[in-house]
């Protein structure tokens, strides 16, 4: 019997635990854990992914920012395996320091409301990630996956698939949940590309043109990136300048980022 109260979810860290036991064995398989692997979840809540990955690891990290459910964590993984807690918000975390030089793998139920900016937080540390495995809201996995000429596809489409390879995994439902939310959800792999598959241009100046061409991606390239690349620019990267965001490969985005950065 446990000596802690039920934890209350706290909408602000938007907090939906996953208790569906074939979610969690199918999250499990396709992470594939190993003794030895450095593993680090983003967000264990009550521990139900937490768990079997300590089991089968042997040693786990975790970063979780409420309070409240870290003492309970440790409770429970204390006959399990080696557990640390990492109490901080994961936007603030160093993930390469975290690594210590060695590469490491990300697991998580990410909170919703903040899950883009853990993405490109996470990215940011990419050379020190193995891999990732993320459950996320299902329409921010469409439009991560998502190719050219697509609906969904956009700013976080071609930053992301510009640092990794994108594999949408399986749809979980919101009974999956506890409290469930109103929305569907997927899990998604994501594998940094190795340093040679890397766009060879600035990373600021692909992100300014990527950020400028789909904030008004109902305009053609021609108008939407006015101030940051004219005609003369569009032509050099062969870019049709009637042509809009959404029709473009990120190899396109990186082409003109290229020039632009050679242009001084």
């Amino acid at each position: 019997m446990s000596d802690f109260a039920p934890h209350v979810t706290k909408k602000r860290f938007g907090q939906h635990f996953l208790h569906d036991k074939n979610i969690l064995r199918r999250i499990v398989e396709y992470v594939a854990p190993r003794p030895g692997e450095h593993i680090v979840e983003i967000g264990p809540g009550e521990g139900a992914l937490t768990l079997p990955l300590l089991r089968a690891a042997g040693s786990l990290t975790v970063i979780e920012l409420d309070r409240d459910l870290i003492e309970p964590l440790r409770a429970r993984a204390n006959s399990v395996g080696k557990l640390a807690i990492v109490h901080r918000d994961v936007l603030e975390v160093d993930i390469a320091a975290l690594a210590a030089g060695g590469g490491i793998r990300l697991v998580g139920n990410l909170p919703y409301n903040i899950s883009t900016p853990i993405l490109f937080h996470c990215l940011d540390h990419a050379a020190a990630i193995r891999d990732m495995h993320f459950m996320l809201q299902k329409e921010v996995v469409e439009r991560m996956a998502a190719g050219p000429g697509s609906k969904t596809y956009g700013r976080l489409s071609v930053m992301l698939q510009l640092r990794c390879t994108v594999e949408s995994l399986f749809d979980v439902p919101p009974t999956a949940f506890s409290p469930p939310p109103k929305v569907d959800s997927a899990v998604v792999r994501l594998v940094p590309l190795p340093a040679d598959k890397l766009a060879q241009a600035d990373s600021d100046v692909i992100e300014r043109v990527v950020r400028t061409a789909f904030g008004q991606r109902r305009k053609t390239l021609g108008n939407a990136l006015r101030g940051v690349a004219d005609t003369g620019d569009l032509a050099a990267a062969a870019i049709d300048p009637r042509a809009r965001a959404e029709q473009l490969p990120p190899s396109a985005f990186v082409a003109l980022a290229r020039h632009l950065q050679n242009k001084g």
